[in-house]
């Protein structure tokens, strides 16, 4: 895959868990049925058999339920048992971006932790973008591989909605994929 693909790929990503889809969104997502394809049979026959009203009541439901409620997408908390975020230097994630020359400005978001999914998958759309291939993959094996498909196998059992149960599979199967492309480059 070229990197302006997988930059895409991650962009698009990142977007899903930042927040829940508004309606702009649903309607560009059914709107593009290699997306669609993209993301799983059972999201493209359900975006395009419901209309865009319910297919926003439903998936605002289920992010709010699996990523606010029941769970947070922040590999602190996941990888840590103490139940806090990390912040500043302090978290791992923070330190990476440091030591490979990075700043995140966390006020041009609403997302309060640096090592939340939809971060990491930005910082990983960046390195693409820049062919820092070397990065990516330390990225990915030290940190995201870690803690990302433990955390998705078990948010399929939270999501309802095909959209995030076939999101989940993506991500993993993408973020797998990835990092053996990256590995077999270096």
């Amino acid at each position: 895959m070229d990197n302006k693909t997988k930059a895409f790929v991650y962009a698009f990503l990142s977007r899903c868990y930042q927040k829940e889809l508004d309606k702009k969104a649903i309607e560009d997502l059914k709107s593009n049925e290699e997306l669609l394809d993209l993301i799983g049979p059972d999201t493209k026959k359900w975006f395009l058999s419901n209309d865009i009203e319910k297919i926003e009541e439903e998936l605002n439901v289920d992010y709010s339920s699996a990523f606010l409620i029941n769970s947070q997408p922040v590999e602190t908390l996941v990888e840590d048992s103490k139940g806090e975020i990390l912040v500043g230097l302090q978290n791992p994630v923070m330190q990476f971006y440091f030591n490979h020359g990075y700043e995140i400005n966390m006020n041009q978001t609403d997302i309060l932790a640096p090592d939340h999914l939809s971060i990491e998958l930005s910082f990983m759309q960046n390195l693409i973008y820049r062919n820092e291939k070397k990065s990516a993959f330390e990225f990915l094996k030290e940190h995201m591989l870690k803690w990302v498909p433990p955390y998705l196998i078990g948010i399929k059992s939270l999501v309802e909605t095909p959209f995030y149960k076939d999101l989940a599979d993506l991500t993993i199967e993408f973020l797998l994929s990835d990092y053996e492309e990256l590995k077999n480059s270096l």
